[in-house]
């Protein structure tokens, strides 16, 4: 247990109160030195005989059936633990090739989650196109554990023309493209594109840099109201190359207001849309999750 009355204590508590296993084994093992094992077993729940993730892995997606975004999560948690390898990740591979687009990437949404229910800003067609959303987060993910699968050639060329070719963008894109450059090989050329990424963040204010002054900076289209994206979207530790993007007050700013949003009951507050109740309820624990590890990563816990 973490000191009564901190940070961590508080949100321990939450963790414990509200969230799915699967979120109270990835606390035990960042926060609490719990077995890898655990959090493993948890995310087989969610995994489907074609090597793809269903089952509300991302809670915005309901319904039994894998899709890209599930798998997106199950490769990240993997990766947390140190098991994104082997066996496991071949399994992954196939449905990724089975899903893929003819360019070789992934689509947001595939279209075998029709009739089933989703957030209804996410459109089920029949042939969807590629998405950095859902390719740059894998593809990163499995470079930054030297995978090798067929599938990785064509899904990370998809990646570099698209992130370097970028011309109106929007913050979950932002983080998606981060994904992929904090993990591709190539770190010149990461650098490079990461410094245009983030020219193109600042000149169309996808991010709030003054939490003081939100209300200046515009939401950006489709998002809720209020759908702001601060500096510790981005940032979410020293290494990643939105660090340069942002000045040591600028991330101060941005780590303080982190630490300001943490509610009474020790969790944070999601900040899109909740459109049904039991989404809200499973985003929480993630979001609180992710709110320890930027601030862990920073010296502030």
């Amino acid at each position: 247990m973490a000191p009564s009355g901190s940070v961590l204590s508080r949100a321990e508590n939450f963790i414990w109160l509200t969230a799915r296993v699967l979120e109270q084994r990835r606390f035990e093992h960042a926060f609490l030195d719990g077995d890898p094992s655990a959090v493993e077993t948890a995310l087989d729940a969610y995994r489907n005989a074609d090597g793809g993730y269903g089952h509300a892995l991302e809670p915005d997606l309901r319904g039994p059936v894998s899709q890209p975004l599930h798998t997106a999560t199950a490769v990240r948690v993997l990766d947390e633990i140190g098991r994104c390898a082997g066996q496991r990740v071949e399994r992954i591979g196939r449905y990724l090739t089975a899903v893929s687009t003819p360019d070789g990437a992934l689509p947001a949404v595939h279209p075998s989650l029709r009739g089933y229910p989703a957030a209804p800003w996410i459109p089920v067609v029949e042939s969807p196109p590629s998405a950095l959303l859902a390719t740059g987060p894998v593809v990163g993910t499995l470079h930054r554990n030297s995978v090798w699968h067929a599938w990785l050639f064509r899904a990370t060329d998809y990646c570099w023309h698209t992130i370097e070719t970028l011309d109106k963008t929007h913050p979950y894109e932002v983080v998606a493209a981060l994904a992929f450059l904090d993990g591709v090989p190539d770190r010149p050329r990461a650098e490079a594109a990461a410094a245009r990424l983030g020219t193109l963040v600042r000149e169309q204010q996808l991010v709030v840099t003054d939490p003081d002054r939100a209300e200046d900076v515009p939401v950006p289209d489709g998002y809720a109201p209020g759908e702001h994206h601060y500096v510790t979207d981005f940032v979410r530790g020293p290494d990643s190359l939105a660090r340069r993007w942002f000045t040591d007050t600028e991330l101060e700013r941005g780590l303080d207001h982190l630490l300001g949003r943490q509610r009474d009951d020790g969790g944070w507050d999601i900040n899109w849309r909740a459109w049904a109740p039991g989404t809200a309820l499973e985003g929480r624990p993630l979001v609180t999750l992710e709110a320890l590890r930027t601030l862990r990563a920073f010296g502030r816990l």
